[in-house]
């Protein structure tokens, strides 16, 4: 028998119960969706329950493309606070959680995510020259930076990425998808 166990439908909504709180914005207009998800870095499953979420809120409403791009960046961006966040002295709580919100809010025209820590740091993309292709060749990973790298991704899969300091501390990264005429990046 199989150690690992396939996942069931009933586990994923245990793992919810259990870790992320749903907000979903009342009297949403036909023009927007809205959902913020809450969860905690040190929940062993914080990246992939985010992906899950994304692909639960962006079903039938994007193309494909779309949602793997979009669940990319919120893992990365997710993986993100896991790995490098220190919250702010005064946000910090001995023995404390390290909270992560995940905002999405999906137009007719856009697709914005933004993920709330509680580090006023900005964030950092990696220093240094950018190689073009050719030059690395064989070598990629040998010149890759240690740190930024889901930035970058980011960078790659969004059409926008910004950050905004939080009026009590911390900060939201934010990333936008654009969608064309809206015709080609919707399912049809």
């Amino acid at each position: 028998m199989n150690a690992r166990k396939a996942r069931r439908p009933e586990d994923l909504t245990h793992d919810l119960d259990a870790y992320v709180h749903w907000f979903v914005v009342p009297g949403a207009t036909p023009d927007g969706r809205f959902l913020t998800l809450t969860l905690f870095a040190e929940c062993d499953s914080t990246a992939r329950i985010a992906r899950d979420t994304t692909t639960v809120f962006l079903r039938g409403a994007v193309t494909d493309e779309v949602m793997y791009d979009a669940r990319l960046a919120v893992s990365e961006l997710v993986g993100n606070v896991v790995n490098h966040v220190v919250p702010d002295r005064h946000r910090a709580q001995p023995g404390g959680s390290r909270r992560i919100d995940v905002t999405f809010k999906l137009y007719p025209k856009w697709l914005f995510i933004g993920v709330t820590d509680e580090d006023s740091a900005p964030p950092l993309l990696p220093q240094g020259d950018m190689f073009s292709p050719e030059l690395v060749g064989e070598l990629g990973e040998a010149v890759l930076a240690d740190s930024g790298r889901g930035l970058m991704i980011t960078q790659r899969v969004a059409t926008s990425v910004w950050w905004t300091p939080g009026e009590r501390g911390g900060k939201t990264v934010w990333c936008r998808f654009d969608f064309n005429s809206g015709a080609e990046d919707r399912p049809h």
